[in-house]
């Protein structure tokens, strides 16, 4: 299942019924940008099997129950876009992703270099008429990141969002 093209799409993601305990006529409308970082934000993830992690961790989300609807990245960082079901936990399906995929670069030999996520991530929902501008965003972060660098970016969606935080507990930044 690919990653949708606009917001028609969607519509078949709003209204599920699950066999997970969940009672018919339940509703929702649960969308979530997940964004974290190599670790020691170092440039480790390359252009030649960039789309070949992606597609991978596209596979997990699925596989999860849940619905990607963008994903892409940088070198140093990387963001995607779910539809989420109310009964998925974030945090488990954040480190499920990591850990499966930090295994399928070790496994793939992709990098010579010692290849970790760095712990933490940041989390972000939107509502239903956010969604493609959200999603072009992601599409576009090659060309975004010609502008700003990743902490500019971080720290801008902490603030955007009104999140409190302290520098010394972001990701560890290379300057």
């Amino acid at each position: 299942m690919k990653p949708v093209d606009n917001v028609e799409e969607l519509t078949q993601h709003k209204i599920t019924k699950t066999n997970i305990n969940m009672a018919a006529g339940t509703f929702h409308q649960i969308y979530i940008q997940v964004i974290f970082a190599v670790k020691g934000r170092e440039s480790l993830i390359l252009p030649v099997w960039e789309e070949e992690l992606y597609k991978y961790i596209t596979g997990i989300v699925q596989n999860k129950g849940q619905k990607m609807l963008a994903i892409n990245g940088m070198p140093d960082h990387l963001h995607f876009f779910i539809g989420m079901r109310p009964t998925c936990c974030l945090s488990d399906l954040v480190r499920e992703v990591k850990k499966s995929s930090n295994a399928f670069i070790k496994e793939k030999k992709f990098t010579r270099f010692k290849f970790e996520w760095q712990e933490g991530y940041g989390a972000f929902s939107y509502s239903s008429s956010g969604l493609d501008p959200v999603i072009q965003y992601i599409r576009n972060q090659k060309e975004h990141h010609k502008k700003r660098t990743f902490k500019e970016e971080y720290k801008d969606f902490l603030e955007k969002f009104k999140i409190e935080f302290k520098e010394e507990f972001l990701f560890d930044w290379i300057e």
